[in-house]
């Protein structure tokens, strides 16, 4: 059973590989443009290892030659950042997923698994839930979600043309594990975050808004889910997300802090400023996506995979502000502790000026 994962050295794909280890007989294969070392250890020894950019040119060749006699493939690759560079990104996540379908039909794959999101979905209602029907037509102010929205459209495309290809769409909510906390640092909080606070569990102020309402997954809940996907015959769309709903007020009272209301404006305004300033890595889409992204019900994920999460959000956040605060992360590229920048001012700095790496 060869079963291929691309974007395998990341978040979600370092927890699917220590899933889908638990399984007999599963041959795995890992695909990332920055492959493990040889003394990576696990979970990504014993794995059969391709190296290629999703988004590059011959792309489409080298998958389609990784691809050869998979039961299924999954694909997770995704670029967060830079976020000041939006040609490059769609390059990848548009275009490369493009290569992906494109090479799982020219290798015969008879299962296609897609790493979609909750920010595919149109802007919706955060009192309630909805199912996987609500539209998934993104938030367009958002790059991030008008590109996920675009790959469930190539999706779409792709099921009319190929209706023997089964196709599985997961839509989860925020993804966390404690050995991603550098990772989610450095793509969503930069090296300035006065992250050290959460060694204590302490959060001094939490903004608040009436929409500022979100959903989170563990990373191990996330991969179970996957495996159900590859392992099953189940079709379409799966919403994955765990109880209870993130709320400024929520989260203020597990990290002992106070909530400060703040208009969308503000919120948006300060976005803006600091990202332009290059002080934090996200534009103001992700403040839209946040606050427009509706509320999921994962009842068709429960019926028809099986599924239920094992950890509940907050535990969830709170394993992964443990990771921010100690800077722990694995030994691939990507979730490395190696690639944070100190959290100094001076870093960031230099970082800005000529010969330096510019982190966003």
């Amino acid at each position: 059973m060869r079963i291929v994962i691309v974007g395998a050295t990341g978040n979600v794909g370092t927890a699917l590989l220590r899933r889908l280890r638990r399984e007999s007989g599963a041959e795995l294969v890992g695909v990332a443009r920055r492959m493990p070392g040889p003394d990576a250890g696990e979970p990504y020894d014993g794995v059969e290892w391709h190296s290629c950019d999703v988004g590059s040119a011959d792309a489409v060749e080298k998958l389609a030659a990784a691809f050869a006699g998979a039961r299924a493939v999954v694909h997770l690759a995704w670029q967060i950042q830079p976020s000041h560079d939006q040609r490059t990104l769609h390059r990848t996540n548009v275009g490369g997923s493009r290569a992906v379908i494109e090479a799982a039909v020219r290798a015969g794959v008879p299962a296609l698994v897609y790493a979609s999101s909750v920010g595919t979905y149109a802007p919706g209602p955060k009192d309630r839930p909805v199912s996987e029907n609500w539209p998934a037509t993104g938030v367009e102010t958002s790059s991030y979600s008008r590109d996920k929205a675009e790959v469930e459209a190539l999706l779409d495309g792709l099921q009319r043309e190929r209706p023997e290809l089964r196709v599985v769409r997961l839509r989860p909510g925020l993804t966390f594990q404690r050995d991603a906390g550098t990772e989610i640092r450095r793509y969503f909080l930069g090296p300035l975050a006065p992250v050290r606070l959460l060694r204590y569990r302490r959060i001094p102020l939490v903004p608040t808004n009436r929409r500022l309402r979100m959903q989170a997954v563990h990373a191990d809940d996330v991969a179970d889910a996957y495996a159900r996907a590859v392992l099953g015959d189940a079709r379409g769309a799966f919403n994955v997300a765990a109880d209870p709903v993130l709320t400024p007020e929520l989260v203020a009272r597990h990290f002992h802090g106070w909530t400060v209301p703040v208009a969308t404006p503000v919120l948006r305004a300060a976005a803006a400023l600091t990202w332009r300033a290059r002080l934090q890595p996200v534009d103001t889409g992700w403040v839209d996506l946040a606050l427009n992204a509706p509320l999921m019900s994962s009842e068709r994920a429960e019926r028809e995979l099986g599924w239920t999460p094992q950890i509940d959000s907050v535990t969830a956040l709170k394993e992964l502000f443990e990771g921010m605060s100690s800077r722990t992360g694995t030994t691939s590229p990507p979730m490395s502790a190696d690639r944070m920048l100190p959290g100094r001012p001076t870093a960031l700095l230099k970082a800005r000026l000529p010969g330096h790496p510019n982190p966003y």
